[in-house]
């Protein structure tokens, strides 16, 4: 495997890891390399990067290595997040949600089990607008960050407590999850969420 190959599968593996990142024992079991080389890798890869002032970065956080935005981008994000196209919450961060307030705390492996797609993207725009935040770590390999719901959750919908949701046992039916998505949210007396709502 040459070098160009293997920058190639590690910024990969950086991708689908999404905020819980990827250890260096990790990359070296999957590429099946020496982990000086791996690490060597890395380097040259942040560095490469950071000469060329791309849109993201090779952060390494406790061990592990995760893509990250830069910071001095952070009031483009903000303008987007506010921007009136991107007000409402998608169907994807409306079953998450769904998901996070009854499951937590949750892991994003096991968010995208229920939903049987990737959940990062969805993850991040509850994060962004305050509706869940990470409570923890489990206890699983690589530590994966535990998803909850906020006080901000409950103020929107008007409960005191995650025991005001509607039962549970009503929404099971893991093969409709936009059907079962829009029961709950009709329930609570909610049709769709803004961001102007939020604010």
């Amino acid at each position: 495997m040459n070098s160009t190959q293997m920058k190639s599968i590690i910024e990969g593996l950086l991708f689908v890891s999404g905020d819980e990142g990827i250890d260096v024992k990790q990359i070296v079991k999957v590429l099946e390399q020496d982990e000086k080389l791996i690490i060597d890798v890395l380097k040259n890869m942040k560095s490469d990067y950071e000469k060329k002032k791309r849109g993201i970065q090779i952060l390494e956080l406790a061990g592990s290595y995760q893509f990250t935005t830069r910071s001095e981008h952070a009031p483009y994000f903000q303008r987007l997040a506010h921007s009136p196209s991107r007000a409402t919450l998608s169907q994807a961060a409306l079953e998450t949600l769904a998901i996070i307030a009854y499951k937590q705390p949750i892991t994003r492996v096991e968010i995208e089990d229920i939903r049987g797609v990737k959940s990062d993207r969805a993850i991040h725009t509850l994060v962004v607008k305050g509706l869940v935040q990470g409570v923890g770590r489990a206890e699983s390999l690589g530590r994966p960050i535990l998803y909850g719901t906020t006080k901000q959750f409950l103020d929107y919908f008007g409960i005191n407590s995650l025991k005001d949701l509607p039962d549970q046992d009503t929404f099971e039916n893991h093969d409709n999850l936009e059907e079962e998505t829009k029961k709950l949210l009709e329930k609570m007396g909610l049709q769709q969420m803004t961001m102007n709502d939020l604010e």
